[in-house]
C-alpha cells in the first residue's frame, strides 16, 4: 500500500494498457509543458524535434500536432514509418540533418525541441527562422531553455483525454520486471531499438 496525495492521481485512461498509463505521466508532462507552455507552439507554426521516436519526443510531437503545427522529426531510418503513423516528417540523424530540414521547410522552424542530446542544439542557427524557439529536455545551450516536468494535476488530466479521444498514444517499446531494472537502464541509455517509452512492471 503506498499513501499519495490526491492532487497528484487521476484515472488510467479508459483505452490504455497498464504499461502505457504508466509511461504518460513524467514523460506526457514533460512533452505537454515543453509544446504548449515553453515553445508556446501555435497552429501553422512548424516545429523541428530531435528524438521524435523517443518516450518525450513521441507524445511532444503528437501533442504538436493536435495543436495543429507542423512537425518534422529526427530519427533513425527504422523508426521513420513509426514517425509517419504519428503526423510527423522524419528527417535522418547526421550530417544530413539541415539540409533535409531545409528541403522540407527552406525558411526554417518556428521552434527546436531537443529530446536528444548530443549537442545537436548547434545546428539551431542553420535551422531557425527569425523569432524562433528553442528547448531541450537533455542538454543546456546558450539560446535554449531547459525543461523539466512539473506536477500539474490539470495537465495530467488534459493528456488522460488525449489519449481518450484517440488523438495521443503512448508507444511502449520494451517492459522490464522490477529485478531487469538495471537492464532497463542500460537500454535506456543505449537509445533503444524501437520507438515509444522503457516501462518497469511492479508486480
Amino acid at each position: 500500500m503506498v499513501s499519495a496525495p490526491a492532487s497528484t492521481l487521476v484515472r488510467k485512461p479508459r483505452n490504455a494498457t497498464w504499461a502505457q498509463a504508466t509511461g504518460l505521466p513524467l514523460a506526457g508532462l514533460t512533452a505537454y509543458q515543453a509544446i504548449v507552455h515553453t515553445l508556446k507552439l501555435t497552429e501553422g507554426e512548424t516545429v523541428l524535434i530531435h528524438g521524435a521516436s523517443g518516450g518525450v519526443g513521441s507524445l511532444a510531437a503528437q501533442i504538436a500536432v493536435k495543436n495543429g503545427a507542423r512537425a518534422i522529426g529526427s530519427g533513425s531510418t527504422a523508426n521513420h514509418s513509426y514517425l509517419r503513423s504519428i503526423a510527423v516528417e522524419p528527417v535522418l540523424y547526421g550530417d544530413h540533418l539541415v539540409r533535409d530540414v531545409r528541403a522540407i521547410i527552406p525558411e526554417g522552424v518556428d521552434a527546436i525541441l531537443d529530446c536528444a542530446g548530443r549537442g545537436v542544439l548547434a545546428l539551431n542557427p542553420q535551422l531557425r527562422r527569425a523569432g524562433y524557439r528553442s528547448c531541450s529536455i537533455a542538454d543546456s545551450a546558450a539560446g535554449a531553455t531547459t525543461v523539466f516536468a512539473r506536477m500539474n494535476q490539470a495537465y495530467l488530466l488534459r493528456l488522460v483525454e488525449l489519449v481518450e479521444t484517440g488523438s495521443l498514444t503512448v508507444e511502449v517499446s520494451a517492459t522490464y520486471s522490477l529485478e531487469d531494472a538495471a537492464i532497463a537502464q542500460l537500454a535506456l541509455r543505449d537509445g533503444g531499438k524501437k520507438p515509444g517509452k522503457i516501462v518497469l512492471d511492479v508486480d
